[in-house]
């Protein structure tokens, strides 16, 4: 749309330059006035370029203002999104962690217990003392492992449930932010679409009053408006008389019958003929006609 805004523009400053130029200086009459109206709707076409040019600009520039708020819209959730995908995979790898920890800590537990069986018998009190004390510690720090490990899978589960929730919420949302997008552009084109075909309906009314005044043009009359602006006089000039040298006597010469002048009277216009393929103003052969229309 702004590159087409720019077209707009650039095509209307020379087309009112080109309305500036001298145009029909030498024509008098209906003429000159109906090449003055062209010269004078060619600047209002080229005003109207201009107005279509800065609308155009400014569906652009809401266009601009939507795919903003859109973004940020979607910066924020992406942010949230971000953020909990973080604290999951955090809690995911402490988990983890704890759940080594918990394995290794039930495998010293067995491995206490199964040494306290094998040496019950072979010990005396005090190593059985100390082999009873070693096992009961790793089944404390087995327990202590186990209740943490199942403390960080409640707390990964609830974030994944929130995650889940989220992610659900930002897919809805995403959604629809797609929609709205989707419908704004094709109204946007829709309406780009009406301005371009209101441009052509308002250039076509604005050669229309060049084509009226072309139907007022009137060949007899401009014709008849040079004569009498241009004419010298209703008589032809003075024969030229033969003047001899000898003899004061001046004595016209008879012109022969072959050069005889011709009478000065005004013969009527031709009629104007249209050869194969001239234009041919329609309202102007169709007095019912409002409405001109150039055909063949």
């Amino acid at each position: 749309m702004k590159a087409r805004a720019s077209i707009e523009e650039k095509y209307a400053k020379e087309l009112l330059g080109l309305s500036k130029k001298v145009c029909g200086c030498n024509e008098m009459n209906t003429l000159k006035r109906s090449l003055d109206v062209f010269k004078l709707q060619t600047e209002h076409v080229s005003l109207s370029h201009l107005q279509l040019a800065q609308t155009m600009r400014d569906e652009a520039k809401k266009l601009e203002d939507f795919r903003e708020r859109q973004k940020e819209a979607r910066k924020k959730v992406e942010q949230q999104m971000d953020a909990l995908h973080k604290q999951r995979a955090t809690q995911f790898k402490k988990t983890m962690e704890s759940k080594k920890t918990y394995e290794q800590k039930c495998r010293d537990k067995e491995e206490a217990e199964q040494n306290m069986n094998r040496n019950a018998s072979t010990s005396n009190a005090k190593q059985q003392e100390k082999l009873f004390a070693r096992t009961n510690q790793a089944k404390m720090n087995a327990e202590v492992a186990d209740r943490l490990y199942m403390q960080n899978v409640t707390v990964l589960e609830k974030i994944r449930e929130d995650w889940q929730k989220e992610h659900v919420k930002a897919c809805e949302g995403f959604e629809k932010q797609e929609v709205e997008r989707i419908n704004t552009l094709r109204n946007m084109v829709w309406t780009h679409l009406n301005q371009l075909s209101q441009q052509c309906v308002t250039s076509d009314e604005l050669y229309e009053e060049v084509r009226k005044s072309l139907e007022h043009c009137d060949i007899q009359e401009d014709i008849e408006h040079f004569v009498n602006l241009r004419r010298t006089g209703d008589k032809p000039p003075a024969p030229i008389l033969y003047d001899n040298f000898y003899s004061s006597q001046r004595v016209p010469i008879a012109p022969s019958v072959t050069h005889m002048a011709p009478s000065i009277t005004r013969r009527p216009l031709p009629n104007p003929t249209n050869s194969g393929g001239d234009l041919i103003n329609s309202s102007a052969l169709d007095p019912d006609r409002t409405y001109s229309v150039i055909q063949y």
